[in-house]
């Protein structure tokens, strides 16, 4: 029988997995998310009306991936980390559907039905992992969101700047709790896998989506 020793232990590693995978994988390493072009440079705001344009395709559509988990979640001790999730994603969604109202129509960029066949597929996939009935799988896409999250959500706090959209406050749970859900809810080999899982094909995707952002900016070059 493990002891609570033991429990303890389990639940640092399973921390340090999923800490680990967001900052290897996570979006805050794309080189696109610092790049003068995005932020500052001459065309920044098309650059950053395209980010919110292709991030509400990704996660303006209810239910999120936040949601999905919430259904997917019986355990009583995630019932604070889930309600936080949902409720906070559902600021996050309508702050990025008054974005793209004030960004206007999204950039003209060469190979535009490629690009929405991509970000199609990716949200499709998103969806996918969130809807999972693989125990852990949901979770672990959300928490994997919630932390990732914070690396790009200061990029929409600058074109809403530029927009003059005022931007609600961040009331999304905090890493440390995100984590310790994790540990606490996928207790088992499988469930701990499929969590990890999750987490990694959730980055992924949004990985493809800095990768599609930069290549449109390239595309469009001056014009």
């Amino acid at each position: 029988m493990a002891t609570q020793a033991d429990r303890l232990a389990d639940r640092s590693s399973k921390a340090s997995t999923l800490g680990t995978l967001v900052a290897v994988d996570g979006s805050a390493t794309h080189n696109y998310l610092t790049s003068e072009e995005l932020t500052s440079g001459r065309h920044a705001m098309r650059n950053l009306s395209d980010l919110a344009h292709h991030l509400s395709t990704l996660h303006g559509r209810h239910p999120g991936v936040a949601d999905h988990a919430a259904a997917r979640t019986a355990n009583p001790a995630a019932r604070d980390w889930l309600l936080a999730a949902v409720e906070g994603f559902a600021v996050e969604r309508n702050f990025l559907t008054r974005l793209v109202v004030a960004a206007g129509p999204i950039p003209s960029t060469p190979g535009q039905a490629q690009s929405e066949s991509a970000v199609n597929g990716q949200r499709h996939a998103i969806e996918m992992l969130a809807s999972s009935d693989r125990a852990g799988c949901s979770i672990g896409a959300a928490a994997a969101l919630i932390m990732d999250w914070r690396a790009f959500r200061p990029l929409l706090v600058t074109a809403a700047t530029k927009m003059s959209v005022l931007a609600p406050a961040l009331s999304l749970p905090s890493d440390t709790q995100t984590i310790d859900i994790v540990g606490t809810l996928c207790d088992t080999p499988a469930a701990d896998r499929a969590a990890t899982f999750g987490a990694q094909q959730l980055l992924g995707q949004h990985r493809g989506l800095w990768d599609l952002l930069e290549a449109r900016q390239i595309a469009r070059g001056e014009y």
